[in-house]
């Protein structure tokens, strides 16, 4: 009994890739690689989304613990090192002819090998992609937080924390069945709009407050042991604003690509208005930031600022638009990772319901997570160091010169060399203040208060 087919029968319908009927549809449902219709401007609205968050309203404390000639020349140098390598996975996307590869972990199997590329990247991947919806809970239900302290003006009661991350978490609980990229498009563009309009009050508001009296330009740290830990945390924290190559090559994959007009030249527009957008919203934020409240400041600027209230209210619930489009941009690629693993390697039909539960689950586990441990400018100097210099400063750089093979001691060489040394670097030294941090936070924390 039973439908299955003999099996000295041919096998099912092959398409002319080799691939069944049954594992196109399959292939077809899983959240990448579904639809390759995307315009450049997406490719922009996505990246921006994803580059700037939560991180660029931690700039004016990073800077406030490099001080200002160290501050400008890290912000300067990882806007251009990260230009570069995201410029490097855009052109490698396309590499092999006939192939695309629209997932990192892809792109690491052709440099690395089929095994060893998967256990290089996708650990990294996805500790970068956890770690950012995690602290992004933090940040939405901390913006949340602040827009009901400044509307009431200390009349209300006052709430916890973990509540305003629950009802922040709610919303995610729906968005979070949106099948795609492409059918996250329009919480997208709102979130990116909303980053610059942020960014913009932040910048504009801290110019209209004028610069503090009695300002203090010194590193915020007093001890020399402060003083370095807290410049390795800094370098974390500017690490952590340029994150948004975690998901380029998943963005990359929703635009179409014909040998006459290949994917890159598209993303490569979006991509350059994205980082021009980075800049308007990283340079401003961090420089006057620091300028009008020098190591006073706090490790959201936001915070800092407390008047006009309605503007600082309106610039909260700004952010927390900002990062509902984040949280889905980055749980794209996990969702992807984890209904491949479901349907592929343990044979779950594929559906609603299995994508419901599985969903669900990680908006949970996200959740959760976040309300035990809200250490937010902690966590962005761990987090930026440890996961996101990896994929963001040195594994591009890496896979160029396993893929390329660019000529030994040229430029490209150089470069490259220079870039992976420095991103190194960073990923060893700046979790030492980030985790200093958390432990520093955590003495005086008592869990779910």
């Amino acid at each position: 009994m039973g439908t299955q087919a003999p099996e000295n029968y041919p096998p099912a319908n092959k398409s002319h890739d080799g691939k069944s009927t049954q594992e196109k549809s399959l292939e077809e449902w899983l959240p990448i690689n579904t639809q390759r219709n995307a315009k450049w401007w997406y490719s922009a609205f996505h990246n921006v989304t994803a580059m700037v968050g939560s991180g660029v309203l931690g700039l004016p404390y990073a800077m406030s613990e490099l001080g200002w000639g160290p501050g400008i020349t890290v912000l300067i140098v990882s806007w251009i090192i990260t230009l570069y390598t995201l410029w490097q996975m855009v052109e490698m996307h396309e590499m092999v002819p006939g192939k695309r590869f629209d997932r990192y972990h892809e792109l690491g199997q052709q440099a690395f090998g089929e095994k060893l590329g998967l256990w290089i990247v996708v650990p990294q991947q996805l500790v970068v992609e956890v770690s950012l919806n995690i602290v992004y809970m933090v940040t939405g239900g901390q913006s949340l937080q602040k827009f009901h302290d400044v509307i009431c003006g200390g009349e209300c009661k006052r709430i916890k924390l973990s509540y305003f991350i629950m009802i922040f978490a709610s919303v995610h609980f729906v968005l979070s069945q949106l099948p795609n990229f492409n059918s996250i498009s329009g919480v997208s563009l709102a979130a990116a709009v909303m980053s610059l309009s942020y960014s913009t009050i932040a910048w504009g508001a801290s110019v209209d407050k004028g610069k503090a009296a009695a300002v203090d330009y010194g590193l915020r740290a007093t001890t020399a042991p402060g003083k370095v830990f807290g410049f390795l945390g800094a370098l974390g924290t500017v690490a952590f604003a340029y994150a948004g190559h975690n998901v380029v090559l998943e963005i990359q994959a929703t635009i179409p690509s014909t040998p006459e007009k290949p994917s890159k030249k598209p993303m490569w527009k979006g991509v350059v208005v994205a980082y021009i957008v980075v800049a308007i919203c990283y340079f401003p934020v961090a420089l006057v930031g620091y300028w009008a409240f020098g190591n006073g400041v706090d490790d959201d600027v936001l915070i800092t600022l407390n008047r006009p209230k309605w503007l600082i209210a309106a610039a909260n619930m700004m952010v927390v638009v900002h990062v509902i489009g984040s949280y889905q941009v980055y749980a794209m690629p996990v969702f992807d990772m984890m209904e491949t693993v479901l349907v592929k390697k343990m044979k779950f039909p594929p559906g609603l319901t299995l994508r419901l539960i599985a969903r669900t689950i990680y908006v949970a586990f996200t959740m959760f997570v976040a309300i035990t441990f809200p250490f937010f400018g902690g966590l962005l100097s761990f987090f930026g160091g440890l996961a996101f210099a990896p994929t963001t400063y040195f594994l591009p750089c890496i896979m160029w010169l396993a893929i390329c093979k660019p000529k030994r001691f040229s430029l490209s060489w150089f470069i490259n060399w220079i870039c992976i040394v420095l991103g190194v670097l960073l990923m060893v030294l700046a979790p030492i203040g980030g985790l200093r941090q958390i432990i520093l936070q955590a003495k005086t924390y008592k869990f779910y208060q």
